[in-house]
Order: C-alpha cells, then structure tokens, then sequence
C-alpha cells in the first residue's frame, strides 16, 4: 500500500480495489462464456463486471468445493508456493524445508506442496498454539514452534538439528537471522515476504550473521509472482491430480460485506486468520 517499487502499484483513495475475485457470468454476449460459468477475473472488487470475454478464465466448478479455492490453494498463493519451491529454491528430494509465517496461505501451501515434490522433512513456525497443531496434525509439517513464545534463533537449531536445505522466508527480520544459523552448505533461500517489517516505522536492523552467505555458499533470491506466470499451466498440471487425491488440504477465513474489508486487512496483518483471507462480497 505505501507508494514505493513492489508487485503491483500501491491501491489509490477512491478507486476500486485491485485484485484477483472469483464470480458467475449473469449475462453473456460470448459463445465461450456461457451464463452460469464460474470464471476468474482481476478486474476488482466490485458487484457487477462488464468486460471483454478473454479478460475472464474459466475454472472448475468442483463439487463440494467452494470458488474462493482458486483464489488460494488452486490460484496465485498455491503457485507463489510452487514458485519459490522449485524455479527459486530448487528442491530436491530428502530436503529439509524451513518455512516462517507457516499458517498463512503460501505457507500451508508451501508445506504440502514440498512434501508432495519429496521434501525430507519441513519445520514451520506460527504465532499460536492452535496454528503449530494445525500444521503438524492437518498440513503435513514434521515440526512446527510457536514463535510468540521461543526464541527463534534458539528454537531453530533443535527443530533442525541436521540443518536446513530450503528456507522459504515470508517474514524476514529474526526468521532470516536464524535461518542463516541453520543454512547447510550450497542451501536455497526463497525471499518472499518480509512481513515482520511491513509496519516497521524505525529502521528494521539487519541479520548480524550475513558472512555465512558466503562462507557456506548459500543462494538468496528474491521474488514476485508476476515474473513466474508462465509457470502457471505446470502447476496446474501437478496441482489437479494431488488435489483431486485428497493430498492437498486448506483453510480460508472469509469475511462478509465489502464494508469489513478493512477490518479483514488489518486482521490478517495481525495474524487473525488461518489460511487465505477472503472478503465475500
């Protein structure tokens, strides 16, 4: 939201907000639209839609399945999680995967998702008791702490005792530091988020310990989705069947009424939801 350089341009005042939405087609002038198709969109949050044919993609309409799984697990977070996992971090199989912010919606995904490309073993970390359960018992995770209530650069070295080959950071700040700790050598680092600092208003002091980028030979990337997207069609192809096979699980909070959105924003930035959070409108 800030006016600064990021994946896409900071939201205005007074305009409609930008973003992936999923809806029905009520009305159509296209004979590859019929009415009543489930279709994805980037088009904003608005009630009513009026665009060209080519701008919607059409999606499953799975039964027992809500819509809003294209927005996550099916969508941008499940590919952000592919992503960082494979053109970024290069997984191989017997990996020890690290993943911070475990419990928000790349990071149950990232978890599964590693597991299902042949991770060896994925510690995660969360902000609550409930969501450390959540990862070991329903997303597959083989260790997870609570990071409100454990020193991370303490914790994460019993968590791993044999190191980490992949860390997956969506919070930078203390995750980064530790995970540096930890870092096999020639490990992979997939950069993306920073969370921790997003609300920082002082200057967010940097990890103390960078030398060992370089003394284990360690690789940090960056990374925004849209650079990606061709990706798109092969995460599809890997995603369908794990999903279909009931290997692939989610969690989304949905929040009701475009009036609430700001309370869902500030909600997730303070870690009150578990998965994707979703605004019904």
């Amino acid at each position: 939201m800030n006016d600064t350089r990021s994946y896409v341009a900071p939201f205005a005042l007074g305009e409609t907000i930008t973003g992936g939405a999923v809806g029905r087609v009520i009305e159509s002038a296209s004979d590859s639209l019929e009415v009543g198709t489930a279709v994805l969109h980037q088009h904003g949050w608005t009630d009513i839609i009026q665009a060209d044919a080519e701008t919607f993609r059409p999606v499953p309409d799975i039964d027992g399945v809500p819509l809003s799984v294209h927005l996550h697990i099916l969508g941008m977070t499940g590919l952000t999680a592919y992503v960082g996992l494979t053109a970024i971090a290069g997984l191989n199989k017997g990996d020890t995967v690290f993943v911070s912010g475990a419990a928000g919606a790349v990071g149950t995904a990232v978890g599964q998702i590693a597991k299902q490309l042949g991770a060896g073993r994925v510690i995660g970390s969360a902000g609550s008791a409930d969501k450390v359960a959540l990862l070991t018992e329903k997303y597959g995770y083989d260790e997870a702490f609570n990071y409100k209530e454990v020193n991370v650069r303490e914790q994460l070295p019993k968590s791993a005792p044999d190191g980490v080959d992949v860390y997956y950071d969506n919070v930078g700040g203390d995750h980064l530091e530790a995970a540096l700790d930890v870092m096999n050598d020639g490990g992979r680092i997939a950069l993306c988020g920073a969370i921790s600092g997003y609300n920082a208003t002082d200057r967010t002091p940097g990890p103390d310990n960078m030398a060992n980028i370089i003394t284990r030979g360690l690789k940090l990337e960056g990374f925004t989705l849209a650079n990606y997207l061709d990706l798109a069609p092969e995460f599809r192809e890997k995603m369908s069947p794990w999903f279909a096979e009931g290997k692939i699980t989610y969690d989304e909070t949905v929040v009701d009424g475009i009036e609430n959105t700001v309370d869902a924003f500030l909600n997730m930035m303070r870690g009150g939801n578990t998965g994707k959070m979703l605004v019904r409108i």
